[in-house]
């Protein structure tokens, strides 16, 4: 474990909170029991479960409920009538309007025993008995971030999505972010300000690699009407022109329309290269704009590590690929690597990061590649490791029949969603695996999302 920073600010006198939703009803004075996932802390009125978020356990708090349920209500503080030892002032101004972050009026040790009880007692409500000790990986947790994402409000300034609602909340620092992400992000706001007449983008992504020294940027537009790709090309490059001047990291920037369900997204026109070379873990990583790679800067080298260290063997299956930071380590210790991924924005990366290694690269969805796996036949190859790190729904009871069908010797699943982590472990247990070790890897402080690094072996 890397022992995180101690925090130097100074703990905050009980405030009132600087953003409250609009009330339902009068006020009422609850204790604070515990945090839940989500960001909020539990408390109860007549024996219901409340959520209440920018609190802490122990505290005594005036709160107003803003949305009533049939299991639980939610409200926001009014008042901290008695405040935690561990309260201490947010280190963002924006802290409590903004959505980004949950935890900023804690300590960062105490955000890290949160997490850990989080997901001790979320795995156990799932029916999942976690080992005596969970392991924690962590590291700065500030600055950190090496993508984010940020919208324009109606008058062009460029914010986050406020708590609890779809509002712009125009932001003026983002300490968690990489410095580099939010001097573009201002360059951004102020260069559009000058191409209003042409277009109105409606928000952007910036990623930028772990040195701060090649920056990514992709514009997207909403709706139909906007400027075609050849009349697009031109002044778009004068655009991006304009902000590479003032931030000469810029080395690729795209336009995109926005899509839906029925249309997907599509690129407009595309200023520079389209793709940044990310050092991680031994490895120069092609990433391109819109592929997948972990957001925590600090972090990624030691994720990395954790994952792939003290496996070896023939086969390996590395599933949910994304541009393949775990494949392209594990091709030093296998004789053959298997990636798999589906998205597009990721596959092309991919299969060049694992270019003249032992590894391959498969386009496919994890669940239509496990179905043509046939366990019993002659042919078939099996795997003496799978790794698997699936979007937020987990990997779902398809999916994990098919795992245990397969049934290799060891597996990793990295998840960013205790609750379907707990109902996917269930099963991987029932089938025969059982958990040799869980590391809470703190990729995202500040908020009250966690990854969990599960080692599995076959009992």
């Amino acid at each position: 474990m890397k022992p995180p920073k101690k925090s130097h600010r100074q703990r905050s006198q009980p405030a009132r909170p600087s953003h409250v939703q609009p009330a339902m009803e009068s006020s009422q004075v609850v204790q604070i029991e515990k945090p839940i996932y989500g960001g909020a802390f539990l408390a109860r009125m007549e024996g219901k479960a409340v959520f209440v978020p920018l609190t802490l356990p122990g505290e005594q708090a005036r709160v107003r409920i803003t949305q009533s349920k049939r299991g639980y209500d939610t409200a926001d503080p009014d008042e901290i009538i008695s405040a935690s030892p561990e309260r201490i002032a947010p280190a963002c101004p924006h802290f409590g309007a903004c959505g980004g972050c949950h935890y900023q009026h804690t300590n960062y040790e105490s955000q890290l025993a949160f997490k850990q009880i989080i997901l001790r007692e979320t795995l156990q409500r799932g029916g999942v008995t976690p080992p005596a000790g969970i392991n924690i990986l962590a590291a700065d947790p500030w600055q950190y971030r090496n993508r984010i994402r940020l919208a324009f409000d109606a008058a062009g300034n460029l914010g986050y999505r406020g708590r609890r609602s779809n509002a712009i909340i125009p932001i003026s620092e983002c300490p968690i972010a990489a410095p580099l992400l939010l001097s573009a992000a201002k360059v951004f706001g102020e260069v559009t300000r000058q191409f209003v007449s042409i277009f109105q983008p409606t928000e952007i992504a910036l990623f930028c690699d772990a040195t701060e020294t090649a920056l990514l940027a992709s514009v997207f537009l909403a709706g139909s009407g906007q400027p075609s790709p050849p009349k697009s090309k031109s002044w778009f490059d004068d655009f991006a022109q304009a902000i590479r001047v003032q931030i000469p990291a810029l080395k690729g920037a795209e336009l995109v329309a926005e899509g839906s369900a029925a249309q997907p997204s599509s690129s407009l026109a595309q200023w520079g290269v389209s793709s940044l070379t990310y050092h991680a873990a031994g490895f120069d990583y092609r990433v391109d704009h819109g592929g997948f790679f972990q957001v925590n800067r600090f972090l990624v080298d030691d994720l990395a590590q954790q994952v792939t260290t003290g496996h070896e063997g023939h086969l390996a299956w590395d599933l949910f690929a994304g541009v393949g930071l775990f494949a392209r380590r594990l091709t030093a210790s296998f004789e053959r690597v298997v990636a798999v991924e589906s998205a597009p924005a990721a596959t092309q990366a991919l299969a060049a990061n694992l270019k003249d290694t032992s590894g391959t690269a498969v386009q496919a969805a994890a669940l239509d590649f496990l179905s043509t796996f046939k366990p019993n036949h002659p042919a078939s190859l099996h795997p003496d490791l799978v790794v698997v790190d699936p979007p937020r729904a987990g990997l779902g009871p398809d999916i994990t029949a098919l795992l245990a069908g397969v049934a290799a010797p060891s597996m990793v699943y990295v998840s960013c969603d205790p609750a379907t982590l707990a109902r996917d472990l269930r099963v991987l247990i029932a089938t025969g695996y059982a958990i040799q070790s869980i590391t809470l890897a703190d990729l995202f402080p500040q908020t009250f999302h966690l990854e969990t690094l599960v080692h599995l072996r076959r009992a």
